[in-house]
């Protein structure tokens, strides 16, 4: 029988192929180009190799080659009863092996799941009769990522990865970063989505950096007022502690310098203890210069506690109650009461706050693995995550990316893992991204985003990266621990109402029933302007959905959930059509 090619060259990891004129095969069978599986027949295996390169540039006329191709050697099936696959490998090919274009079987046997821990994904790009398996365990203990630039269905590909996740684990608790508002819809009644109506993430939960972040607007703090923060931020957490004690058990107050509080033991203060306290020292100074520094600390306290935008942190901010335990409850699905996954939708959250909400999530994400030693694993997962752990250490919020970075270097060991998505994989940390070992890379064009995927890929697999301008919609080079091979798969088909809002985008052209008249950008002016007042809007289409007021307690209770958007509502301009009260 004549084979397809024979081996000319063996260099480590490369071997080079010769493809022979006299083959049993038509020219236009053989389709000896990139990204073909080739099997070499040795004397005790089968060497899977993948072609990286084709030419018939520089051949001898005398050769009984009609071009050679550059193969990288993957791993090798053992014989036997039961064919086995296993990378790596152990035994090379001589000069003369025969080799031949890889058998459906043969990719079956590569392909082949290695145990129940394995979601379906979707297809392999050169043979779709050969379903690509993920393995879950792999995959989720030792991070991964999702690269791809925009409109290449990197968001449905997170929809598809964590719906199967959710299938083959449906104990394992999700929380997802949802940045655009995107996912609202893709898990159904298995998710809970949070936004700013309907979340309840207490100020005192925030570190001093956090607050600070909060307090300034992302800016920089003021030293001098930072300082006075320093001072009382114990102290009122020192009161407040001894208000419950005294009021439960009569003890005798003792000096709140004395409790021991650091500035970051995350237990609860009360705001109006915490104006009083700089009131006080405001009030022992003489130097009227010296007491325009508390003033301003005072204002900016005062200007985000009735900010409304901010409500989801400062509600009951005067009140207290030690509901931590329940915020985590709720946030982290403990217990999860049939909704595993959380979708924490940032888009509607204030831009000065988000890094810092961000690594607030983060850091009890951790901490609460850490100290219930992992005994409930969580999948935290970023999207667009180079927004908030860059590779710009002068951008950003540092306690996000500190946050981000811990949770991708130890949250292992204490049950919490990472999934990053990103468009801009060159912009996004490089020490956070090289802990996740497996990698389904998308269609990339740029070209530092390219080289930042060559570096945390294999040797054995970088020539494959030349393929990633080129990838087609849903087709994805999937690297690593979590993938039998470095694999060219296209994803599955997503059920419609699992597909990411993204899908519904609006169209450059206009609608007709917009009406752009004066009406029209007056009503839009009335919703504009009641997202940052306190009073009701008409036509604010949240109206209902925002939670009833509720009377000041110390334990929270839950609030009504903002049920997920279904895409665009047709009639959407008539809401803004109505005529203003």
């Amino acid at each position: 029988m004549t084979s397809f090619g024979r081996v000319i060259s063996v260099r480590g990891s490369l071997a080079r192929v010769g493809l022979l004129a006299t083959t049993r095969l038509a020219a236009s069978e053989i389709r000896a180009t990139v990204g073909r599986f080739v099997s070499i027949r040795c004397a005790n295996s089968t060497i899977v190799a993948m072609i990286t390169d084709a030419t018939c540039e520089n051949l001898s006329s005398s050769d009984n080659y009609i071009a050679s191709a550059g193969v990288d050697l993957l791993g090798e099936i053992q014989g036997g009863e039961r064919p086995k696959f296993q990378r790596g490998v152990t035994h090379y090919p001589t000069i003369g092996d025969a080799v031949d274009l890889i058998t459906n079987q043969e990719l079956r046997t590569v392909y082949a799941p290695s145990g129940s821990d394995q979601i379906h994904v979707g297809t392999l790009q050169q043979d779709p009769s050969v379903i690509a398996y993920v393995d879950v365990e792999e995959m989720l203990s030792k991070h991964f990522a999702v690269l791809g630039s925009t409109g290449v269905g990197k968001s449905t590909g997170v929809s598809l990865l964590l719906n199967e996740i959710l299938k083959s684990r449906p104990n394992l608790r999700i929380f997802l970063l949802d940045v655009h508002n995107e996912y609202g819809r893709c898990f159904g009644e298995r998710a809970l989505v949070l936004n700013p109506r309907n979340l309840k993430l207490p100020f005192w939960l925030f570190n001093f950096e956090e607050i600070v972040d909060v307090l300034f607007a992302g800016r920089p703090g003021v030293p001098e007022e930072l300082d006075v923060l320093a001072e009382v931020i114990p102290v009122a957490k020192s009161i407040y502690t001894q208000y419950q004690n005294s009021d439960r058990l009569g003890l005798k107050r003792v000096d709140p310098k004395q409790v021991g509080y650091t500035l970051d033991t995350p237990v609860p203060y009360r705001l109006v203890d915490l104006i009083s306290l700089i009131d006080e020292r405001m009030g022992k100074l003489e130097n009227r210069s010296s007491r325009i520094i508390y003033h301003k600390l005072i204002s900016r306290i005062e200007t985000v506690r009735n900010d409304p935008r901010y409500a989801f942190m400062f509600d009951n901010a005067n009140v207290g109650g030690d509901t931590m335990a329940e915020v985590i409850s709720y946030l982290f699905r403990l217990p999860a009461q049939g909704k595993p996954m959380t979708i924490m939708q940032l888009a509607g959250f204030p831009a000065e706050v988000v890094d810092s909400v961000v690594s607030v999530l983060c850091r009890m994400a951790f901490d609460f693995g850490l100290w219930s030693d992992g005994v409930s694993p969580l999948l935290f997962v970023c999207e667009e995550a180079h927004r908030y752990a860059s590779a710009d250490r002068s951008i950003g919020f540092g306690p996000t990316r500190k946050a981000v970075s811990r949770i991708a270097k130890e949250g292992r060991k204490y049950g919490v893992y990472l999934g990053l998505v990103t468009q801009r994989p060159a912009e996004l940390d490089a020490t956070i991204i090289s802990q996740c070992n497996t990698l389904f890379a998308m269609r990339l064009a740029n070209d530092r985003d390219q080289a930042l995927l060559r570096s945390a890929v294999s040797d054995a697999a970088a020539n494959l990266l030349s393929f990633v301008p080129s990838l087609g919609t849903r087709e994805v080079l999937a690297f690593g621990e979590g993938v039998a091979l470095p694999t060219r798969l296209r994803f599955k088909e997503v059920p419609a109402h699992q597909l990411p809002r993204s899908e519904a985008a609006i169209k450059t052209v206009p609608s007709v029933a917009a009406g752009h008249d004066m009406h029209f950008v007056s009503a839009v002016l009335e919703r504009w302007r009641g997202a940052t007042s306190q009073r009701d809007v008409p036509n604010d289409p949240g109206l209902n959905e925002r939670p009833a007021p509720r009377t000041p307690e110390p334990r929270m209770v839950a609030a009504p959930l903002l049920q997920p958007s279904l895409g665009h509502d047709p009639d959407r301009f008539s809401l803004l059509k109505k005529p203003l009260r």
